[in-house]
């Protein structure tokens, strides 16, 4: 049996986009005014283009003159004019994207890229610079000088449509389109997350322009723009003080791999290059981790509680270690007995002073003792110290003691020990439950075999630090002005410091000291992910965006602010976005709906844009699902140009993915399958939710399943289709299984 129902109420279909108040005539006029300045700025840029080329190659002659102090300026030159022309290269497509018309005639078109005519005028102002602030924050009621703003939409160098907003009416300008933000949210998207540089609103331009010290906080519902603002913070803050941010670097944290390659073209898109992209599984070095535990389990290897078990397991005896040292010597018998051996353990590893980082003294105190022991045994044998360490070193079995005494530990090797039950029960110390117990030694006896999981990424960078690393020699730095051995070119103090802004640094790839970090989705970031993110942001501004209602920690409050306080010194500037662009008002209700459920109070941002077509919701048998689900998917391709995402709860990812392949539907590069955590953050244009009471229900957690149910809700900008053998399932009553 199969029903279908419709829900939401809403006016009827959207009225069809045209020139708006402008006559077709008068659209066509006003296009061909802005093609040709488009003709003029894609003219310069070609002209830019060819000066970085030529710049490269006279660069590269500069070789030929044979000296050292040319090639130090062949280098600065050819990596100055290479990184030109890739920006001018990276900005050609939508390269202006806006107008404004000021009082008293000014015209200035602002872009993703500034360009400036042969004799300096501008003919594009670069989104960030200050003067282009009018173009997100001018209103009718503080217009700030702006008679009209326009968007430019173009398709390569092609003009192919206006959308005007009169912020004066009295002023006598041509107006067409139906303004700018409404005209740009209802067209289709791409697989990618598309920037809003030319769509952002003033609440959004505020966060964005935020001072850079301290930690700004963006809050706001589904739709309200988040990503897009932490995003363009990026790249505004790299605009306006890239000695800092650019040489310290940018970190930008996501809650999933499917979600950094969601947004990885945005910042690209708008010039910048150097920022860093992890998801929080990937934040370790050398780890990649995408499995997710069930949700009782995620909270629990989140909480602090794991801190003294972690704590403990670092100082616990290595299992299988020797407790006693026996070595014939010269004719006697030197010995180190198990009391011994625990006093230099104790001694050596004492303080805060860590395990791996202390090896090689608690080797020194090993040498000690036994030369101790041998001047008192053998007293006519006293050799020197130096001499006495050579030859015990070159013995195979004393090298395997010490190895096996004091071995150099991985994060993964003390974590793994944590998979004998009576070996963590021993660690907690009764800080856990019996059941906690059993339930993270099975988990961490899949580390071997499937991995970690994201929870787990953080527990192995606490132990990382809590076993610190061995010394490192540096390696030698070159000096470039060097000529020769003894002999130095001579330059100036201006010389070396062009040069040395001219060398990229090279980060190690588990670089811990960024300058700016920013944190998307924040509201699922648990207290150790917080531990974890704040050592990668130690002397950092922060930029931390996400919204409550949608969070999924089941755990203590307070223990989730004290963590994230403790990662996130320094003043807070807040931001609270309030308006929904992306969903239509009738798929945000019916998300709204079902969080007011759980959260009645929640401040939920406003939808602003109708498109007259409510969610549809089909209530079908198991045996039919399979079909459902495909039929679904193959609608909805049919109905919008852009993307659809079919989001699944996390254990039926697979299932579905092969009702899809069997059906053929799953080919189309339009389509995304993803998990209800997987969609976190992301976009699509339709939208399929399957089983939407299995997402609700999330391993008996109601509150954190309708909380990422609510989120699942809220990612299709203009249709929705839910797919599930439940026919109630948004809160206002039981489930009820059809069969």
């Amino acid at each position: 049996m199969t029903s279908e129902t419709t829900t939401g109420t809403g006016p009827g279909p959207a009225s069809d986009r045209g020139a708006g108040p402008g006559t077709a005539t008068s659209l066509r006029r006003e296009i061909a005014v802005e093609q040709r300045h488009l003709d003029r700025v894609y003219a310069r840029l070609a002209q830019l283009r060819r000066d970085a080329r030529a710049a490269e190659r006279d660069g590269y002659r500069l070789a030929q003159v044979g000296n050292f102090g040319a090639l130090v300026e062949r280098d600065a030159m050819v990596w100055h004019a290479a990184r030109r022309r890739a920006s001018l290269d990276a900005e050609h497509e939508g390269l202006v994207f806006g107008r404004l018309d000021r009082q008293g005639g000014a015209v200035e078109y602002v872009g993703r890229l500034g360009v400036r005519d042969a004799d300096t005028t501008p003919l594009v102002i670069d989104w960030r610079a200050p003067v282009a602030a009018d173009f997100y924050q001018a209103t009718p009621a503080d217009p700030r000088g702006v008679l009209r703003r326009r968007m430019i939409r173009s398709r390569g160098e092609t003009v192919i449509g206006l959308d005007d907003d009169l912020l004066d009416p009295a002023a006598q300008l041509p107006v067409v389109g139906d303004g700018a933000l409404l005209a740009s949210l209802s067209r289709a998207t791409g697989a990618g997350m598309r920037d809003i540089v030319a769509t952002i609103q003033r609440e959004q331009d505020a966060a964005i322009r935020a001072p850079a010290a301290g930690v700004t906080v963006v809050e706001g519902g589904p739709g309200t723009g988040k990503t897009a603002v932490a995003l363009h913070r990026a790249a505004y803050l790299l605009y306006h003080d890239r000695a800092r941010f650019a040489s310290g670097g940018i970190l930008v944290v996501g809650p999933s791999p499917v979600f950094i390659g969601y947004i990885a073209t945005v910042l690209p898109s708008l010039g910048e290059r150097s920022a860093t992209l992890r998801a929080l599984g990937e934040l370790v070095d050398g780890v990649t981790a995408s499995r997710v535990d069930p949700p009782r389990l995620a909270t629990l290897k989140g909480s602090l509680r794991m801190l003294p078990v972690l704590r403990r397991a670092v100082r616990a005896p290595v299992p299988g270690a020797p407790t006693e040292l026996r070595l014939a010597w010269r004719g006697g018998l030197l010995r180190l007995d198990a009391a011994t051996l625990a006093r230099i353990r104790r001694t050596t590893g004492s303080g805060r002073r860590r395990h791996n980082e202390v090896r090689r003294a608690a080797f020194d105190a090993v040498f000690d003792a036994l030369w101790q022991e041998a001047a008192e045994q053998l007293p006519g044998h006293r050799v020197p110290r130096p001499d006495f360490e050579d030859q015990l070193s070159d013995r195979p079995d004393f090298r395997d003691f010490l190895r096996a005494w004091w071995p150099l530990l991985r994060p993964a090797r003390v974590l793994g020990r944590l998979a004998d039950p009576a070996v963590l029960g021993r660690l907690a110390e009764g800080g856990l439950s019996r059941s906690e117990v059993t339930a993270l030694a099975g988990s961490f006896a899949e580390l071997a075999s499937a991995g970690p999981t994201v929870a787990d990424v953080a527990l192995l960078d606490e132990l990382d630090a809590l076993l610190g690393r061995p010394p490192r020699p540096r390696p030698p730095t070159r000096d470039p002005y060097q000529v020769a051995p003894g002999v130095r070119e001579v330059t100036t103090h201006a010389d070396r410091q062009a040069a040395a802004r001219a060398v990229r640094p090279e980060r190690p790839a588990d670089y811990r000291d960024f300058a700016h970090v920013v944190v998307d989705e924040a509201q699922d970031v648990s207290p150790m992910q917080w531990r974890m993110l704040g050592r990668r942001g130690r002397h950092a501004s922060w930029t931390v965006v996400g919204d409550p209602a949608q969070s999924a920690w089941t755990g203590e409050p307070a223990e989730l602010a004290r963590a994230r306080d403790a990662a996130l010194p320094g003043r807070r500037h807040r931001h609270l976005l309030t308006t929904n662009y992306r969903n239509s008002v009738e798929i945000f209700e019916r998300a709204a709906a079902v969080i007011r459920t759980v959260a009645p109070g929640a401040a939920l941002p406003r939808a602003v844009r109708s498109t007259g077509v409510p969610p549809v919701d089909r209530t079908v048998a198991a045996a039919a699902l399979p079909g459902a689900v495909a039929g679904a998917a193959t609608e909805l391709l049919s109905q919008v140009e852009g993307t659809v995402g079919v989001i699944t709860p996390v254990s039926q990812r697979d299932q579905v993915a092969g009702w899809l392949a069997t059906s053929g539907t799953g080919g189309d590069p339009r389509l995304q399958l993803v998990t209800s955590l997987e969609a976190k953050g992301m976009e699509y244009d339709g939208v399929v939710l399957v089983e939407p009471a299995g997402i609700a229900a999330r391993a008996g957690d109601r509150a954190a399943g309708v909380r990422t149910l609510y989120v699942a809700l809220s990612r299709a900008t203009q249709r929705l289709i839910t797919v599930g053998t439940v026919a109630e399932w948004d809160g206002s009553a039981q489930p009820i299984v059809h069969t």
